[in-house]
Parts: C-alpha cells; sequence; structure tokens
C-alpha cells in the first residue's frame, strides 16, 4: 500500500466490515453498502486521474507490478528462453528468446527484476550489465537474420554502475546497441512498463514506436539521483520529480514517445492478465502497420524521429 492510497484503502476495509457484520446478523444493509462502493469508486477515480509524477514513479515501482516475464508468460502462446552474449557470461537482469504472439513470431527482449530479495540478488535489480546489453544485441541480429519482428519491454532503474562493469565497457555496449539498433531493418516496437532510467533503458529503446505504460517514467535520472545531487539530499526527490517532468504524459507531450497505453485504474498490478491483454493487442496492432512499410522507409524513418528530439540554437560567430 502506497501512502496516497491509505484512504481508499481504509474505506474498503470499512466495506468489509460491514458486510460481515449483514452476515453475521442478517441484517439487509445493502444500501449502505452501496453507498459505500460509490464513494470507493469516485475516491479512486479521483486518486488515480490525479496522481502527481511522484506518485506515478511510486506506482511504476509496486512490487505487485508484471515484470517482463510476467507478461511474456500472459502475451506469448510460447516462448524460448535464449542465454548468453557469446563473450562472457548470460546476465539474468536482461532476458530474451522468442515469442509467438498470436500467429506472429517476435524475438522480445527485457529487463527483468526481482519478487524476493534472493531473486532481486540473482536478477541484479534488473540492472544489466554489459554482459546484457550485448546479449540483448545478439538476440536482435538473430531475429534481424531471420527476418522476424523485435518487441523489447523496459523496466530498469539504470544500467549496473558497478566497476566491474565499467572495465568491461558498458558505455560501450549501450552505444553500440543504439547505433545498430537505428539500422536494425526489422520493425522495432519498444515499451516501457515500469522504470525507464538513463541509457540503461535507451540501450533498448531505439524503436519504430517507442511506448509507455500509463504510470510509468522515462527520464536520464531517477528523482532521488537528481534529488541527492541539487540538493544533496534524497528528501527532495518530489520536487525533483517534477522538475524533471519524466511520466508518460509528459513524454509524449514532448514528442519522445509515440503513445501511451492506459493501464487499469489503480495501476498494472490490479489487473494483471488485462493490462497484459491489452499489451498484446496494441503490440500486434502496431507490428501490422510497421510489417507493411519498405525496409528502407522505415529505417529512414525511425532515424528521422530520433533526429527530431531536442531543441538547439546555433549561435553566430562575429568576425573579429
Amino acid at each position: 500500500m502506497l501512502d496516497f492510497e491509505k484512504p481508499i484503502v481504509e474505506l474498503e476495509d470499512k466495506l468489509k466490515e460491514l458486510n460481515q457484520l449483514s452476515i453475521d446478523n442478517n441484517i439487509d444493509m445493502s444500501d449502505n453498502v452501496k453507498q459505500l462502493e460509490e464513494k470507493i469508486k469516485k475516491l479512486k477515480k479521483d486518486t488515480y486521474t490525479n496522481l502527481t509524477r511522484w506518485q506515478r514513479v511510486q506506482l511504476s515501482r509496486h512490487p505487485d507490478r508484471p515484470y517482463t516475464l510476467d507478461y511474456v508468460k500472459e502475451i506469448a502462446d510460447t516462448f524460448i528462453e535464449l542465454h548468453g552474449d557469446r563473450l562472457v557470461k548470460d546476465d539474468p537482469a536482461m532476458v530474451g528468446g522468442w515469442a509467438e504472439i498470436g500467429k506472429q513470431t517476435v524475438m522480445i527482449i527485457g529487463q527483468q527484476k526481482g519478487r524476493n530479495t534472493k531473486q532481486r540478488q540473482y536478477r541484479n535489480f534488473g540492472m544489466a550489465n554489459p554482459d546484457g546489453y550485448r546479449k540483448a544485441l545478439r538476440l536482435m541480429k538473430m531475429a534481424e537474420k531471420f527476418n522476424k519482428p523485435v518487441v523489447t519491454l523496459i523496466d530498469t532503474p539504470g544500467a549496473f554502475p558497478g566497476l566491474e562493469a565499467e572495465e568491461r565497457g558498458q558505455g560501450e555496449a549501450i552505444a553500440r546497441n543504439l547505433k545498430e539498433m537505428f539500422m536494425l531493418k526489422v520493425p522495432i516496437i519498444c515499451i516501457v512498463i515500469g522504470e525507464g532510467a538513463s541509457g540503461g533503458a535507451l540501450g533498448i529503446a531505439i524503436g519504430d514506436r517507442v511506448l509507455m505504460l500509463e504510470n510509468t517514467w522515462y527520464s536520464v535520472i531517477s528523482p532521488e539521483s537528481c534529488s541527492s545531487i541539487l540538493w544533496r539530499s534524497w528528501d527532495f526527490k518530489e520536487q525533483a520529480a517534477e522538475a524533471l517532468k519524466l511520466t508518460a504524459q509528459d513524454m509524449q507531450k514532448f514528442g519522445l514517445v509515440d503513445g501511451i497505453i492506459k493501464e487499469p485504474l489503480g495501476g498494472a498490478h490490479v489487473d494483471p492478465v488485462g493490462m497484459a491483454a491489452r499489451l498484446k493487442k496494441v503490440i500486434l496492432e502496431n507490428l501490422e502497420e510497421l510489417s507493411a512499410l519498405d525496409i528502407d522507409e522505415r529505417i529512414a524513418t525511425r532515424i528521422d524521429k530520433f533526429c527530431k528530439m531536442g531543441v538547439f540554437h546555433e549561435s553566430k560567430t562575429q568576425k573579429a
């Protein structure tokens, strides 16, 4: 339960008590129950449609929120996971493999977090090493070889910043992914399903379609890290989140993503199966559109889209 959800939970507890009281005493309390249900429904709508940026960040990190493999399990009829970067080792923080979605075979790749302490340590909290990004690129190249689309699911607090990761070329691995994804001949759909932090997210986020779930964020830095740099404390993370303008709604307004996938009221974790069905529908619709385009046209459009991002001014130097 998140802080802003407490009033909703308190009313839901009262509703349970009321229902139990009605059963125990054989009293008709249907009118009271109906009034309370309407009140809860209205409070939920008011709460979740007016979330602050920091509250959306909190929802994106909800411990029950579906992760990459949860979605794969729901949307794929078959899934064959592939391992290793063929250079150093396999990185459990980055998962991928062949998936059959409807009648479409795709290469699906994404960051994977853990549910408990042991899993989180094994998955490194979804923070991939260079081996993970090189594995992702290997799978993308395999998809290109067999002329199959690529779907990436992004959910990471960032690429792993450890010394060993930097020694093995973390920056180079991410940069190479960016370069290669621009020129990949097959359709690419990238979807932020949770956290989209910095280069760790961008390393698998160059696509023909870049989409975000409603309660996710995408930014060069997390609110906590931004707060610690600017204010030397994490206490200003809410102000940092507002300043960063990192929500899906902000990203679409700035033209940095192509669309937003609506979540169930309360977040994706409230109805994971329904959320997965919606995700599957969006993936198949976009794949149908992208597959109809000429390869050169698709690559040119992809490059042009990213080249238009950002604003700069060129200063005119005066001759002495």
